[in-house]
């Protein structure tokens, strides 16, 4: 199955947190739009892998992906190195995004940063011809593949964006996805203990955040993100 666009999270909720609404927006304009999770999240500090599992694919469901599946790297552990490489590259592969999304350049947790280079890596890789690969199951080599376009979104930093999205139509479908998480985020009622993601100032944050970005462009809401290489338009009004 080939996707317009493949969106690459360290963990399960990333690619909801710093893009869902522009996942959102893009399959509403008829986009395939597929997440890959690089690890189940299982050293998180509220909730299991098994319900982290649950919670995807919920939230896969609300946003209408056409794939989500989870390569359960190692959590807090994986390395951008050619045994992980090799199994991304698999992936762009088998679904030939014109598109990448992937983790933050920086941010507070290590992963971020970490999966944000190996996928970026991986892009570049998979356009390679010497390299051979094949996706589990299929005996036949895999052609080279690389993504026209790598974007990077922005999580827990608040990085400067290279550009936005105005997604104003589709917060609402965001924190839907978002709020599919229930293990991790904000919950009067949960005993579990409290993290930097899961009080209300942070879950409101989120939400903030899109307003000001779309303040800044004047509109409701928005999303940011950083780029490898700059940007072109055919013409100056290309720009809103």
């Amino acid at each position: 199955m080939k996707l317009d666009i493949l969106v690459f999270g360290s963990h399960p909720d990333d690619a909801e947190l710093g893009a869902g609404a522009t996942i959102a927006k893009e399959i509403s304009n008829g986009k395939k739009v597929g997440i890959v999770d690089l690890t189940r999240g299982e050293l998180g500090t509220r909730g299991t892998p098994e319900l982290r599992d649950k919670e995807a694919r919920k939230a896969a469901d609300i946003l209408g992906l056409s794939a989500r599946i989870n390569l359960e790297f190692a959590d807090g552990f994986f390395v951008n190195d050619k045994e992980h490489q090799l199994q991304v590259i698999e992936v762009i592969r088998k679904y030939r995004p014109d598109i990448v999304l992937c983790n933050a350049v920086e941010d507070r947790h290590i992963d971020h940063a970490k999966g944000s280079k190996l996928v970026s890596d991986a892009c570049f890789l998979s356009g390679l011809l010497k390299i051979d690969t094949k996706w589990v199951g299929d005996d036949e080599w895999q052609d080279p593949w690389r993504p026209k376009k790598v974007y990077h979104y922005i999580q827990w930093k608040n990085l400067e964006p290279d550009f936005v999205v105005d997604v104003s139509d589709f917060i609402d479908k965001k924190m839907e996805a978002i709020n599919a998480y229930a293990s991790q985020f904000y919950d009067p009622n949960s005993k579990e203990p409290d993290t930097p993601i899961s009080s209300k100032n942070f879950t409101d944050s989120v939400r903030y955040r899109a307003r000001d970005l779309g303040r800044l462009i004047g509109v409701e809401y928005a999303e940011g993100f950083t780029v490898e290489r700059f940007i072109g338009v055919k013409h100056l009004d290309d720009l809103i």
